[in-house]
């Protein structure tokens, strides 16, 4: 049987922390047939999620590590892709996301749109994901999915309608109602496995006929000839429209990313899975209808569309990297052509010919060996030399995709290991969790001889401190974590430098004037306003690396200069003494000159933080933001709950948890993530440069 490449779906799973993600995946695959019994993420069973496979993972039941997962949901084949929600682990949302087609966006019935929800929309609209909403835990207390649908509207400024209501809320959750074929459908016998299709019961048949009315002329402007059967339909009740109409019309709006079908249902009580399977073979796109742009290295990096069909060049992209018992494991993409067993692909990144050993499909940590991968499919290579983000093409194509937004690290750490075999399996954890994450960063500090790790919050580095432990057995102590902080500028600073050196033979000569001002949009930028060749051409290229040498370590406290704009206007050469080495001189002596000018300030990450417990605690929370030099963004109560978003400087935030733990009785949560750089308050800034300076004279002793 021929593979049909329509009958497939690459979906992910992306929601705010503990919206059930993980939840709604084992229920997926418990429905899909692919698991006999259900486990719960913080089960009593002791198994855990099926999707959790790390230890890890387990203990503190969350996602940290992207597992993908072939299924089956009646025809149509579905790769699943589990990803984390918690903002420390983002480069794994973003690493799934580039892969997928289409995504399913988890929220609470509860909590609504939380401050996660808007990193995960942003992403989504970043690779131009569609995506159908699940409103899950219908069954909690205060559950309400029309106001979370509201919610999507106003803080995600999304087009979304309901497609279902639910029958009954909180402990009464019974069903729902699909509001196209407007049937009640109950879910019964063991687990929910039986659907029993009813009427609508009749004191919901006003809000149904309300709800749907709104559909369908969301609908109607997807499709123009559904828009004229409901223009003839005299009634205007829109009762007698073709259902498969309804449905392409709202897919129409899916793929256009202009129109979000919310569901709902609670996964823990198995209630509303098939329908949203059901959604996601209906309306979220097959492999072959979504655009997917390589670039062709050999043509000046022109843009090239792939085609999802078979007897084409293979084109794939390995998205993850995972290290298991028998060696690394490449999840791989693939975009266009085959991968095949025992055939030769060439990495267009290392510009290294591999051929292709053991070729796997991953259920989570269980795999099945298979023989070729097609072209919209996801699968794992073994053995393969590469690193996360590597395109693998056939022989005669020199293709690249496009690369992930990796975000820059804003915490860091110092490691020391406490002997020397520990020493040797930290080289190795770590060479291997670079390899894996584009977001974690390691170096040794020329100074102090230290190790130190780099990463996207607190509880990032912790992990991979404790995956150490684990996996490879390795006792590190961890230093005070360290802000990244940045310098720049607030004024204009002129600049006229002349590098002069004569010493026996041909001397240095460069001058190079002009001046820096402060801009916002990006870290640098280089003017060459240089009139009449008072720089030869030649060493203009010399003046730019010279000033992006300089910006590397400011004069402040050392740390990387941003937000500045060079322009130079005017300059000297000699005809024997001056070549590029004199120019780049020159330009990083005009920037040291120019910077003391534009009164040079510190910047320190700002993070977005919100804070969740209930009502009671509402003044601590105020207070806990006051004492951090934070500013109050909103604050909303909601069901005896109170949310604060506030934006506080990170060097702030060190052991937050285990303060608003103790200021709210256990009840109080948080999460945060990186939002800007900010400027420091001078009396810190100021002990921050004397702190900088003792420890500059320290180390010249």
């Amino acid at each position: 049987m021929a593979f049909d490449i329509s009958k497939m779906r690459n979906i992910g799973i992306s929601a705010h922390i503990d919206s059930g993600k993980t939840t709604t995946s084992e229920r997926i695959l418990f429905y899909c047939n692919k698991i006999h019994q259900i486990h719960e993420v913080r089960g009593k069973d002791g198994v855990g999620a099926v999707m959790d496979n790390m230890e890890l993972e387990r203990e503190r039941g969350i996602t940290i590590q992207s597992a993908a997962t072939q299924v089956q949901w009646k025809d149509t084949i579905i790769n699943l892709i589990d990803t984390p929600g918690h903002v420390d682990f983002t480069v794994e949302v973003e690493r799934s996301l580039r892969v997928l087609d289409g995504a399913i966006m988890i929220l609470c019935a509860v909590a609504g749109v939380q401050s996660q929800s808007i990193t995960v929309d942003r992403q989504l609209k970043r690779y131009h994901v569609p995506r159908v909403a699940f409103v899950n835990k219908c069954d909690r207390q205060g559950a309400n999915p029309v106001r979370v649908r509201m919610q999507l509207r106003e803080k995600l400024g999304l087009n979304a309608y309901m497609m279902e209501l639910p029958i009954g809320l909180e402990d009464k959750l019974e069903g729902v109602v699909d509001l196209v074929s407007m049937k009640a459908i109950y879910f019964e016998g063991e687990s929910g496995v039986e659907l029993r299709y009813a009427e609508i019961p009749t004191h919901m048949v006003e809000d149904c006929k309300k709800f749907r009315k709104e559909l369908i002329e969301a609908a109607i402007n997807f499709d123009d000839d559904l828009m004229e059967d409901a223009m003839m339909d005299e009634e205007n009740d829109y009762v007698n429209l073709d259902h498969e109409k309804i449905h392409a019309a709202i897919r129409k709006g899916t793929l256009a990313e202009q129109f979000v079908g919310v569901f709902c249902g609670s996964a823990h009580v198995n209630k509303g899975i098939q329908p949203l399977l059901d959604a996601v073979v209906r309306y979220l796109p097959a492999p072959n209808e979504v655009e997917n742009v390589a670039l062709d290295l050999d043509h000046n990096e022109a843009e090239v569309t792939l085609e999802s069909v078979d007897n084409k060049p293979c084109v794939a992209l390995a998205f993850k990297l995972d290290d298991g018992q028998y060696g690394q494991l490449t999840y791989t993409r693939v975009y266009q052509g085959k991968i095949k067993k025992g055939e030769e692909l060439y990495n267009t990144r290392s510009k290294k010919r591999f051929k292709v050993g053991r070729l796997v499909r991953m259920n989570s940590a269980a795999m099945e060996d298979i023989n070729e991968g097609c072209a919209g499919d996801i699968v794992a290579l073994f053995g393969v030399d590469c690193a996360s983000g590597d395109t693998f093409c056939s022989e005669g194509t020199n293709l690249s995709m496009a690369s992930m937004y990796v975000p820059e690290p804003v915490i860091s750490l110092s490691i020391t290991p406490k002997d020397k075999q520990a020493a040797m399996q930290m080289s190795k954890a770590l060479n291997r969790f670079v390899k894996e994450d584009p977001t974690f960063r390691t170096y040794t500090d020329p100074e102090s001889n230290e190790t130190i790790i780099r990463g996207m919050g607190e509880l990032h580095l912790e992990v991979y401190v404790e995956r150490m432990k684990r996996e490879y057995n390795c006792e590190v102590t961890t230093g005070a974590p360290q802000v990244a902080y940045r310098e720049s500028i607030t004024t204009q600073g002129p600049f006229n430098y002349t590098h002069k050196k004569q010493s026996g033979g041909s001397g240095q000569y460069g001058r190079v004037a002009g001046f820096m001002e402060p801009i916002t949009e990006k870290d640098y930028e280089f003017v060459d306003a240089i009139k009449g060749g008072a720089i030869p051409n030649e060493f203009i290229p010399s003046c730019d690396k010279g000033f992006q040498k300089a910006m590397k370590e400011g004069s402040l406290i050392g740390a990387p200069i941003v937000g500045v704009k060079m322009t130079i206007n005017d300059g000297q050469s000699h005809p024997v003494d001056s070549n590029d080495n004199a120019f780049q001189i020159a330009a990083i002596g005009a920037f040291r000159e120019g910077y003391a000018k534009a009164k040079p300030v510190i910047l320190e990450p700002i993070m977005k933080v919100q804070m969740t417990a209930p009502t009671e605690f509402q003044g601590n929370l105020f207070g806990l933001i006051n004492q951090r030099r934070g500013v109050i963004v909103d604050s909303t109560d909601e069901n005896n709950s109170s949310t604060v978003n506030a934006e506080v400087p990170l060097s702030e935030m060190f052991g937050f948890s285990t303060i608003l733990r103790s200021s709210t009785q256990g009840k109080g949560e948080f999460t945060m993530e990186f939002e800007k750089y900010g400027k420091v308050p001078n009396a810190i800034a100021d002990e921050l440069i004397k702190k900088y300076q003792d420890e500059k004279k320290a180390a010249n002793k």
